[in-house]
């Protein structure tokens, strides 16, 4: 069966997914959405790891102003822009910008450019530290809003650190072996 955006106004567009990557289950792409959904509408979102682009298809169908995926695997940035091209015209109303390239210096070059995000979706391989590094990237160079909000989806074996800088785990929620983090800025 095919993925399909689930909700919003492009709900039902199927999606490519690439076979060579691990790709968050429809459940818990769902789980993501509901969770976040009074902070989705107007919001300047990062998918980073973006696979096909699914988290940040499901928030640009659901109100996101924006939209940047940040992805490095060719076969992955073939479907994210294969999903992209199957938005029909005037569909939604935000935009939209694929960034192709290694995440942590994705990461750098999108804080040397100013971009502040309200929320940061990361969903790295779950074998080594990417997750781990990927949130010391985001703490240290300032992409996430003050009242931001960043969802880590790791394996549950590879937990989640508890406070990364001045983000710290808010909440989690389980799915299986899959593990959604998400991180707030500690209050002062």
């Amino acid at each position: 069966m095919a993925a399909r955006i689930s909700g919003g106004v492009l709900r039902g567009l199927a999606l490519e997914m690439p076979k060579q990557i691990r790709a968050t289950e429809a459940k818990v792409r769902q789980a993501v959405m509901n969770i976040l959904a009074a902070d989705v509408p107007g919001a300047r979102m990062l998918d980073g790891f973006a696979g096909s682009g699914a988290i940040g298809l499901e928030a640009l169908s659901r109100g996101a102003s924006e939209v940047i995926f940040l992805e490095s695997h060719p076969a992955s940035l073939k479907a994210l822009r294969a999903n992209l091209s199957r938005i029909p015209a005037d569909a939604v109303e935000g935009t939209t910008e694929v960034v192709a390239g290694d995440a942590l210096r994705g990461l750098r070059r999108l804080a040397d450019d100013g971009r502040v995000f309200d929320l940061v979706f990361l969903d790295p391989p779950y074998d080594g530290a990417w997750g781990k590094k990927a949130l010391i990237a985001v703490a240290s160079c300032g992409i996430l809003s003050a009242s931001g909000r960043l969802c880590l989806e790791h394996a549950r074996q590879h937990g989640a650190p508890p406070q990364v800088g001045d983000l710290r785990v808010h909440k989690q929620h389980r799915y299986g072996d899959t593990v959604l983090s998400f991180y707030e800025r500690a209050q002062a």
